[in-house]
């Protein structure tokens, strides 16, 4: 609740240095209110006043172009503001237009005209921004900085500095690339992994088969779960996820899967040039696939969404901690659990290990102002063994936009607290594994902290701060 009325108060703030530029979003505001109500307006005074707020705007935005000192996040609590207060005026035209005659009579040509000028007006905010990428991947990011990441770590009760998740992040991938040198060696090509990864790459389904396969692996999944008797899995569940197929516009940011409710597709469209189709089959792959099927479906996303609507709803922090760390975690524990069938398989997985290992190096470098974007996908590239047009999607994900700064690293280090917690609930003999899973399952999101504390039976007092040090070097 602190941190959230931390956060209220500085886009109060924010909101606060843009203001000048929408006077006319209090009238509107005011008369969304009265609509609430269902009160009748005068349509006619209605129609004067939305025209005068056009002129208005017309003035503003020809000052717009001469302002010097707005910083991104003032243009993008413009651009939100300027979209509430769209939605208000197509909720007064829904309201009235139609059913009021004198309304219908004055105000829908002029609404049309209002809502043109706000998109455009929307637009020159905008343009506002230095769109001039750093370097030549053309990425334009907006770095968080240390401060603010070490902000961000106390309050999602990770208690290490962005240098010590950089350090586990490379013990982690010390132990990758010794796994990764095992199963090349099972495929004969000695301690040449990335040959052994690139062997791998090719055994790609073709075009059109990627939904059968993606099926099968599902169906490989659940029956592993069932057979481990893992977690609960409500039939519900299994039977309404469906699949989606991502457009060639959304690859550009996600190359691989989304899940949830769906599970949504990335693989080649007509669309591509014929080096990206190769790019998003190669590294879409089976043995790449079945590492992360049931990441996004059962017992991860899926799961959890299925869960979270049904158990302590009133309890859903949204942390990625929770969220990314869990469907991470199973990717840990199948691995223990012997669900790769062959070395091929075995790479896939670890690909997927190592990539979150990068997550952690290159968004905490880049934040922290000491890799370009550039490094990061060449990261990607040659120590992952990403496709390069893959490692672009990845890169561009991650730092356009407001995607929060945390977010890649909370992937393996959320799944490293909850493996920590099971190596103290269930290797400890305190609960087996289904008894621990579905207790999770149970309590909804929160820092994985304050999991550990209730099943743990911890007394917390008012003023508590983190202190797990989950990460041990013997996993």
């Amino acid at each position: 609740m602190v941190e959230k009325l931390r956060l209220s108060n500085e886009e109060e703030q924010e909101y606060g240095k843009i203001k000048k530029w929408l006077p006319f979003a209090e009238k509107i505001f005011a008369l969304e209110k009265i609509r609430r109500r269902g009160t009748q307006i005068d349509g006619e005074k209605v129609a004067k006043e939305w025209s005068g707020i056009i002129n208005e705007i017309k003035s503003l935005q020809a000052k717009l172009k001469d302002e010097k000192n707005l910083t991104a996040e003032s243009v993008y609590i413009s651009g939100e503001a300027i979209s509430i207060i769209k939605r208000n005026l197509s909720s007064i035209n829904e309201f009235y237009n139609g059913y009021d005659p004198l309304f219908t009579w004055w105000v829908p040509k002029t609404y049309q005209a209002l809502d043109s000028v706000l998109t455009a007006y929307a637009i020159s905010f905008k343009s506002k921004i230095n769109t001039t990428p750093e370097d030549k991947s053309g990425i334009v990011g907006q770095r968080a900085g240390r401060e603010a990441l070490v902000h961000q770590l106390n309050y999602e009760m990770i208690p290490y500095s962005p240098e010590e998740l950089i350090e586990i992040a490379n013990k982690e991938f010390a132990w990758c690339d010794a796994e990764m040198i095992k199963a090349s060696k099972e495929m004969g090509f000695g301690n040449d992994w990335k040959a052994a990864l690139e062997k791998v790459k090719n055994l790609y389904v073709p075009p059109g088969k990627q939904p059968e396969a993606i099926l099968k692996l599902y169906n490989e999944s659940i029956d592993f779960l069932k057979k481990k008797d893992l977690i609960t899995i409500p039939p519900l569940a299994e039977e309404t996820w469906g699949m989606l197929m991502m457009s060639p516009e959304r690859q550009l940011v996600n190359p691989f899967f989304t899940g949830g409710a769906d599970i949504t597709i990335s693989y080649p469209t007509n669309t591509m040039d014929e080096e990206d189709r190769l790019m998003s089959m190669k590294g879409n792959n089976p043995h790449f696939s079945r590492a992360t099927v049931h990441h996004e479906l059962i017992a991860g996303h899926n799961l959890q969404a299925f869960m979270n609507s049904r158990y302590r709803t009133y309890r859903n922090f949204s942390t990625p901690f929770w969220g990314e760390g869990w469907a991470l975690y199973w990717e840990l524990i199948l691995w223990d659990l012997n669900f790769p069938q062959g070395p091929e398989d075995k790479i896939g997985m670890l690909f997927w290990h190592m990539h979150r290992c990068a997550r952690i190096i290159f968004s905490l470098n880049y934040h922290m102002g000491k890799w370009t974007p550039q490094q990061c996908i060449d990261f990607l590239v040659d120590r992952v063994g990403h496709e390069r047009t893959n490692a672009e999607g990845e890169v561009r994900r991650s730092f356009v936009g407001r995607y929060p700064p945390l977010y890649q690293l909370a992937y393996l280090t959320g799944g490293r607290q909850f493996y920590a917690l099971k190596k103290e609930l269930f290797d400890g003999g305190k609960m087996s594994y289904k008894q621990y899973h579905d207790a999770v399952m149970h309590l909804n999101a929160m820092p994985v902290e304050m999991i550990r504390a209730i099943l743990t039976n911890q007394t917390l007092t008012e003023n508590f701060t983190t202190k797990w040090k989950f990460y041990k070097e013997n996993y």
